[in-house]
């Protein structure tokens, strides 16, 4: 994992009162007084919060932390909260060919136009794309359906096809999903 960076935008007190405390916590810290000096340290950094005082507009990874006196157990408890939501937001983002995959709200996007998925939709995608190679029908039955083997069904056939019939329909794609002659592959 990255190092999780707390930025301290125009927030001198906290900066003072966390510094003391730095090694104690799991989070690099910074302080920043100036709008460009806080762009460059975004850029520079993969996973960031900003802690500020009052709402700025249109930043990202800001934490408006207005309530005091907190107990400071409670307020770095608070901001590793904020480090997990980032964590699990940006995980959630997996891009296959030309589509952001969201895995949180189990929709895959181009250009503004979304289709919804299911969550066996989901898996059979990530499966197709992390494997990066035909998977034929037996390993999609065992590893996305957990079917046992000797069972005889049509499921993964049949699932494919409406995912493929789904996707054509929304963004006239019928090259997303291809068959190969030992199984099915994301192109």
């Amino acid at each position: 994992m990255s190092t999780q960076n707390l930025i301290i935008y125009k927030f001198n007190t906290l900066y003072c009162i966390l510094e003391e405390l730095c090694l104690d916590l799991n989070f690099e810290i910074t302080q920043v007084d100036s709008e460009n000096s806080l762009k460059e340290k975004v850029n520079n950094f993969n996973c960031y919060l900003i802690i500020t005082n009052k709402k700025y507009p249109g930043l990202n990874n800001q934490f408006v932390f207005n309530k005091s006196p907190m107990n400071i157990l409670k307020l770095v408890e608070k901001i590793n909260i904020e480090f997990l939501k980032i964590q699990f937001n940006s995980q959630s983002e997996v891009k296959i060919s030309n589509y952001i995959i969201d895995l949180n709200s189990r929709e895959m996007i181009i250009n503004n136009t979304k289709l919804k998925l299911t969550e066996k939709e989901i898996k059979t995608i990530t499966y197709l794309y992390n494997t990066n190679k035909p998977v034929s029908i037996k390993e999609l039955e065992k590893k996305v359906w957990s079917y046992q083997s000797g069972i005889e069904t049509h499921t993964v056939e049949t699932h494919i096809y409406r995912l493929r019939k789904k996707i054509l329909k929304t963004f006239n794609d019928n090259k997303f999903i291809i068959s190969k002659k030992n199984g099915y592959q994301i192109n």
